[in-house]
């Protein structure tokens, strides 16, 4: 594992835990996945959310597989927010137990924080928890309905926070990411951004790295766009991020249809999602697969002159 001080950056890939079509968790395939992520894809970093939606036992199990020393994951950063403190300061504690690179919380979102001071008092405590890991927010209002503008959440975050590092940054509010960049470059955080079909426009705004579901199956592409955008070549970048949006927007970044296309690409049994969420349809399955075989998607190498081109 990486030193618990390195940032992290690059592409990061928010996880995406296997289930049985029974609801357990499909432990048996978490080292296949890792595989898929590092040697298919080239993505060495994992962002995992599951507290979210699992018990403090269960998610501590799940994010023990991940930490295996066996794998060639570099960093694991693992989501820890909940709507009580007392549980994110439990989760928090695990994370640093079982040996995550670094923790991330969101905003409680039943009884929120109302301003600014009152958030930063909540993410304290739980940084405090765990005071050896870096520290992240993830900042996504559409989920959590906490309309503090991040740039303002950072302006003396570190006085509060010392472990703070950065940010995931999920909004589409470009103009507030791109002064969180403006305004706290000094600092050198993480500003990580979390919109995939809007990456390349972070990018330009001075991201840092990003996390995502879809990097579980567009990791090398989107690596190459990466590249491209670091050459100055804009045309192809842009090109890359283009045909993401042609070929994947209209097939939704749910849960759900993540899963579905996760299965198809990689081959690895991701199973249906917990509830409330609903398994993806036979017919969007169906569909999805049809579009795959279409674009030649399992073997495509190379994209020139804005088309993608196939692979041996």
């Amino acid at each position: 594992m990486a030193s618990p001080k390195k940032k992290l950056q690059g592409l990061v890939a928010a996880t995406i835990t296997p289930m049985t079509e029974n609801g357990e968790i499909n432990f048996s395939v978490i080292g296949q996945y890792v595989d898929y992520l590092v040697k298919e894809q080239g993505v060495k970093n994992i962002f995992g959310k599951s507290t979210l939606v699992m018990s403090l036992h269960v998610s501590s199990s799940v994010f023990r597989r991940y930490i295996s020393p066996g794998y060639q994951l570099d960093q694991v950063v693992i989501h820890v927010g909940a709507l009580s403190l007392k549980e994110s300061q439990e989760l928090a504690q695990h994370a640093a137990e079982i040996g995550a690179d670094g923790i991330a919380v969101i905003a409680p979102f039943f009884l929120k924080p109302w301003t600014k001071d009152v958030l930063i008092n909540f993410l304290k405590e739980v940084a405090a928890a765990a005071p050896a890991l870096p520290f992240y927010y993830y900042h996504i209002p559409a989920l959590t309905g906490v309309k503090i503008r991040a740039e303002e959440l950072l302006d003396g975050i570190q006085d509060k926070i010392p472990t703070f590092q950065g940010l995931k940054f999920s909004d589409t509010d470009l103009l507030d990411f791109g002064q969180c960049v403006d305004q706290h470059r000094q600092q050198q955080f993480a500003f990580l951004f979390g919109v995939d079909e809007q990456l390349l426009s972070a990018l330009v705004m001075g991201a840092t790295g990003a996390v995502g579901s879809t990097y579980n199956y567009l990791g090398k592409k989107t690596s190459q766009m990466l590249e491209a955008f670091e050459r100055k070549d804009f045309s192809l970048a842009l090109n890359y991020q283009s045909c993401f949006l042609i070929y994947f927007s209209h097939l939704g970044f749910g849960v759900s249809q993540t899963k579905a296309i996760m299965t198809l690409v990689s081959g690895i049994p991701m199973g249906p999602p917990r509830l409330p969420l609903q398994k993806a349809s036979r017919e969007f399955t169906d569909s999805v697969e049809a579009k795959l075989k279409s674009l030649d998607f399992l073997s495509f190498t190379d994209l020139k002159d804005g088309k993608l081109e196939a692979g041996s």
